[in-house]
């Protein structure tokens, strides 16, 4: 797998596709959980979106349960928590596993392209997101503390 956009991916609908719809856009792509306490930045997430999708970011999210099961619901109850909750509007994705040997390979991916504090790879927690400018270059990690309009000023960056 040379691009991040050719790798399978399933939405939270079932359908399966790659990233490549995707080419193009900046990506923030996020591993996310219903019941975590980093869970309100859905809502800092879904305002990003909003603000810049215009522009040309996509926030893609990726339901996560390896996380003290955080994340215990099915696609559909997972889909109508984010959008009854946070009028989550961007695109989500079929619940995966971000570490370990069922690791998807996206995951797999990201996490040799930005390592994390001290060069490990493993997603310490819910909510650490990955930023990839237009030409598919995963640019930067952040950790489940960074709240998502703390990003803006390197989106900005990457939209120009």
């Amino acid at each position: 797998m040379q691009s991040i956009y050719d790798f399978k991916v399933k939405s939270i609908d079932g359908q399966e596709t790659t990233l490549a719809p995707y080419k193009g856009n900046v990506l923030l792509i996020v591993n996310v959980a219903s019941k975590c306490g980093y869970t309100p930045q859905y809502e800092g997430l879904e305002s990003l979106y909003k603000k810049y999708k215009e522009k040309g970011l996509v926030v893609l999210g990726f339901p996560c349960n390896q996380f003290a099961n955080q994340e215990p619901g099915t696609e559909k109850e997972i889909q109508n928590f984010c959008r009854i909750n946070y009028g989550v509007t961007f695109p989500m994705f079929s619940k995966i596993e971000v570490n370990g040997d069922n690791a998807h390979p996206l995951y797999v991916y990201l996490k040799s392209k930005q390592t994390g504090i001290l060069g490990t790879e493993a997603i310490k927690w819910n909510f650490t997101k990955f930023l990839v400018d237009k030409e598919g270059k995963v640019v930067a990690r952040f950790g489940s503390s960074t709240k998502p309009e703390e990003l803006e000023e390197e989106i900005e960056t990457l939209l120009k």
